[in-house]
């Protein structure tokens, strides 16, 4: 397909980094610049915004911090309209007053040439946006399911949008199928719904020397170490590992836990997690390692011997395949979609939610296995990015000839 008849694509999502929040949204940036090697891609990510937010700040330093007017970020040019959300009330006007933040810059990347099918992740407020946008607008929209939805759709008052949103899409990508199976319950169409996970870029997550990781974190050579990678807030769990610590360090009493990760858009319970640590007197065992860029995150994955992560909810968790590209066994719950990515005990163990005994079980099993690290490895290399990108941009590409014809 020549450029100029090369579909625009216009991702729509409130999570997306910026130099203020340099960490949000990384998933979705990550397929975007993929996708955008191949077709027309630029950004619009709608920021919530209230009159009184600057004060909130006082008693939540980390509360919406906030986005530029605009970004250009590796050929890509970023927007960041701001839409009026009031925190914690009115949540079912969230996704329309997004969409009336947004319209004005759709509007002039249509007259532009520039808008050809809106590209729109998670299924509320972006999902129902979109579905809006596209019908002013005359486009067609795509909607990506990444986790939120199955929250969403237990919700009284927001089930009925997501489900209007996802009726009103023409085609939807779920990142695993535990969430085309919460569409299917809503209603739609099974073949309406297409799962296409998040890829892993190998070459950047790859086993490095151990022994040279372990020196560059200034981490004792002979230790066992867990880590895990996330924001710091609630639903990841840090806690429930931090709590199983005490028992294990009996068993490995040199023991260290890792954990990686800053303030998100979710919160920062960094505090609380602290409080945690020296109240179970673990302060040499827990070392904060603080956000880490993506281009080294494969220096403190390659120190560890097990990737951890006690999450209470997930869509299609990245950072497992990032683990295993390193060579790291991962231990996590069973919960949205982390059964599909270590999809065999050769590569961690999946434990019932809030199940402590199952958790302190599996972390002394995963210490004592002697794993196949090639093995893990290759399950990440069957995940690369290029499989995905191919069957996004025929998606895409299918979808625009068929609204055209």
């Amino acid at each position: 397909m020549t450029p100029d008849k090369q579909p625009h694509i216009v991702v729509l999502s409130s999570l997306f980094p910026s130099r203020i929040q340099p960490n949000a949204g990384l998933f979705v940036r990550e397929r975007l610049f993929r996708v955008g090697t191949r077709l027309p891609v630029s950004v619009i990510a709608p920021t919530p915004w209230f009159p009184l937010q600057r004060i909130l700040r006082h008693w939540r330093p980390h509360f919406r911090p906030g986005a530029p007017c605009d970004e250009h970020q590796e050929g890509h040019d970023v927007w960041f309209p701001r839409f009026v959300s009031i925190p914690g009330l009115l949540k079912t006007f969230d996704g329309f007053a997004m969409a009336l933040g947004a319209l004005s810059r759709l509007r002039a990347l249509r007259r532009a040439g520039r808008l050809d099918l809106i590209d729109a992740h998670f299924g509320y407020p972006e999902g129902y946006a979109a579905v809006k946008l596209g019908r002013w607008l005359g486009v067609p929209v795509t909607i990506t399911l990444r986790g939120t939805e199955a929250r969403h759709a237990r919700d009284p008052k927001l089930a009925p949008l997501l489900r209007e949103a996802l009726h009103g899409a023409s085609h939807i990508f779920a990142v695993a199928d535990a969430l085309k199976r919460v569409a299917i319950d809503l209603g739609i169409p099974a073949n309406k719904v297409e799962v296409v996970g998040n890829g892993v870029d190998t070459q950047r997550f790859r086993p490095l020397d151990r022994q040279q990781a372990r020196l560059q974190l200034g981490l004792p050579s002979d230790a066992p170490i867990l880590i895990s990678v996330g924001g710091l807030v609630e639903r990841k769990g840090f806690h429930r590992v931090i709590a199983q610590l005490p028992a294990l360090i009996e068993r490995w009493p040199g023991l260290l836990y890792l954990i990686v990760g800053g303030p998100s858009a979710e919160g920062n319970n960094r505090a609380e997690l602290e409080a945690l640590v020296a109240r179970l007197g673990l302060a040499d065992q827990v070392r904060f390692l603080g956000t880490i860029p993506p281009d080294q995150l494969a220096v403190p994955l390659s120190a560890a011997d097990v990737f951890v992560l006690s999450t209470r909810n997930e869509g299609w968790a990245n950072v497992f395949l990032e683990a295993m590209a390193c060579g790291l066994p991962v231990v996590t719950t069973d919960v949205g979609g982390n059964r599909e990515v270590v999809n065999d005990p050769s590569l961690g163990i999946v434990v019932p939610f809030e199940d402590p005994d199952a958790l302190l079980a599996a972390l002394h099993q995963a210490l004592v296995t002697e794993w196949d690290r090639v093995v893990i490895r290759h399950h990440a290399e069957q995940n690369d990015w290029s499989e995905r990108v191919e069957r996004l941009c025929r998606a895409f590409e299918r979808i625009l000839q068929r609204s055209r014809g």
